[in-house]
């Protein structure tokens, strides 16, 4: 079983997936955002978990992060396509538009993301210098190019704790740090898809201009709502050509894949 699809605000259900069995995994971190779904989907086994839940019930920051990667390690998932909605800060980040992100700056705290903490035999440090796959990542831009839907190549997604949408003064510190898009799941998602050595992509949906970008109006939910469901036709398009054409960083057929990360992640125990 090799690829995983997770994903967020718009995307609680895979359409396309057939032959569908769900799977309740338990975890030593509790229970992950809902039971795994597993099926067909262009031919190729798919696993698809919505971080929010199937109803769209968990908050960001109420995400049980490490049951969801544990419990797709446990499914022996190798590589992650994971959907976000995210607010536009970069003046190219405009509603409507498709990034794939290259860096994260982490504004998040209290979330648990780590699963190298208690009994340890050593001290793990993971190399994070570069969060994505880059494999993963030319993947997801042929397959726009090739079905003509523009991607931003790169950009930094910030990650901020949530629930509450951001102030106009911190969409401006975020700018000064370099953010072009800010979500509130990027983070820990991605560093624990990294300790489990699972390759980890991200695909971004602007769903609107940031606080304090839009030219000082406030946020439109509805606005908000619709983008999400008008670019889900095209992720779910971007998938599926993945898929279709058996593209080998996405479905594992490569002849011999880089390491996730030169030093690699220790091995994770039931009791770490």
């Amino acid at each position: 079983m090799h690829l995983a699809i997770i994903g967020g605000t718009g995307l609680s259900q895979l359409d396309g997936l057939e032959s569908v069995r769900h799977q309740v995994i338990s975890t030593p971190y509790g229970e992950p955002s809902g039971p795994v779904s597993i099926g067909q989907m262009a031919g190729c086994e798919v696993v698809f978990l919505p971080r929010h839940g199937y109803n769209h019930r968990i908050p960001p920051h109420g995400i049980n992060y490490r049951a969801n990667l544990w419990a797709l390690k446990e499914l022996g998932v190798e590589r992650i396509l994971a959907v976000s909605s995210v607010g536009g800060i970069a003046p190219g980040m405009q509603p409507g538009a498709l990034c794939v992100p290259d860096q994260i700056i982490d504004y998040t705290w209290g979330r648990p993301n780590t699963f190298f903490e208690g009994d340890l035999e050593a001290v793990t440090h993971v190399d994070f210098s570069y969060p994505y796959d880059a494999d993963l990542r030319a993947s997801l831009l042929r397959a726009g190019a090739a079905l003509s839907i523009p991607l931003m190549d790169g950009g930094t997604y910030g990650a901020t704790q949530g629930p509450r949408l951001e102030t106009a003064a911190e969409i401006q510190r975020m700018q000064r740090d370099g953010c072009d898009v800010v979500g509130m799941t990027g983070m820990p998602e991605a560093i624990l898809a990294r300790e489990c050595d699972i390759r980890y992509a991200s695909l971004n949906v602007v769903a609107n201009r940031a606080a304090g970008m839009n030219g000082g109006g406030l946020v439109d939910f509805h606005e908000i709502n619709q983008t999400i469901r008008d670019r889900m036709a095209a992720v779910r398009r971007l998938f599926l050509h993945l898929l279709n054409t058996r593209d080998c960083a996405v479905c594992g057929n490569a002849a011999s894949a880089a390491p996730v990360c030169a030093a690699g992640a220790a091995k994770l125990k039931p009791d770490a």
